[in-house]
């Protein structure tokens, strides 16, 4: 078996945030994701506008540097504005091709 190793880019967003942050992700050159609602406590607490509704955790395997410039963009666009977190983490994969 032939595996490779790429990015598993992991966002936890506000539910609002969904579809403008899919949109992102396609338009930065990811190829796919997967979307779960969660629900969770941080170190600021629960905020009022989850208590309403779910976050949500959205994933994608990516190359290097898409995975860079989602980084990039997430902490531009949406950091100090909404609560979004994002981290990065090596995945070994089969099928590199359709994550390239």
């Amino acid at each position: 078996m032939n595996t490779v190793t790429i990015k598993l880019v992991t966002i936890v967003a506000e539910g609002l945030l969904r579809n403008r942050i899919i949109d992102d992700l396609l338009k930065l050159g990811a190829k796919g994701y997967t979307i779960s609602e969660v629900h969770g406590h941080g170190s600021t607490g629960i905020s009022e506008q989850f208590k309403d509704g779910p976050q949500v955790r959205i994933e994608t395997l990516v190359a290097d540097d898409v995975a860079a410039r989602i980084l990039q963009h997430l902490q531009e666009r949406y950091f100090n504005t909404y609560s979004v977190i994002a981290y990065v983490l090596d995945a070994t994969i089969v099928r590199a091709e359709k994550y390239r």
